[in-house]
């Protein structure tokens, strides 16, 4: 019996030590509630709606982080030319992320921070509108105005490129 209530004696003592945190057991929900909700408020991406995401790409307000592809397909069709591979980037200091593919090789950015980020990256070229839009994790990270010619160009590129690749080489999302 002694033993018993010896084990019961060192299990009071421990709930002795979280005693300060009393209030967590007593409010119950309310907590968990304030938490989540906080937590939903912080995390939220400010990402804005599609119907304003098309609104920006029909004025030519291509800001960065804040359209997806959908948005550009929604407000001038599908693209031209798509091209979806694997690609690291360099990230700079106005938050741009400039893909390894756009730069002479070797060459750093002017402006580059020490940041490097790589994942599968969407690239669509829309020659009719002059303009070469990069997506990574389904966010405009680079655009760049180029001439009809050349977004032509780069589309046929990559065009003769997807005929070699293997199928390992494809991105899952293609």
């Amino acid at each position: 019996m002694s033993k018993f209530v010896g084990m019961l004696r060192s299990t009071w003592c421990g709930a002795e030590r979280f005693r300060g945190l009393e209030f967590l057991r007593r409010s119950g929900w309310a907590v968990v509630f304030v938490v989540v909700a906080i937590g939903s408020a912080l995390s939220c991406s400010g990402m804005p709606s599609l119907e304003e995401q098309e609104r920006h790409v029909r004025e030519n307000e291509l800001v960065l982080h804040q359209l997806t592809p959908r948005a550009f397909v929604g407000a001038w069709g599908a693209p031209t030319y798509q091209h979806a591979e694997f690609m690291q980037f360099f990230g700079m200091n106005d938050d741009s992320l400039i893909p390894r593919s756009r730069l002479a090789s070797g060459e750093p950015p002017r402006g580059w921070e020490v940041r490097i980020e790589a994942g599968d990256a969407l690239f669509l070229a829309y020659p009719d509108h002059g303009w070469l839009v990069v997506f990574f994790e389904e966010r405009l990270v680079y655009r760049e105005a180029l001439t009809a010619a050349q977004l032509h160009a780069l589309g046929r590129s990559w065009q003769h490129e997807d005929k070699f690749r293997s199928r390992f080489e494809v991105p899952a999302t293609q």
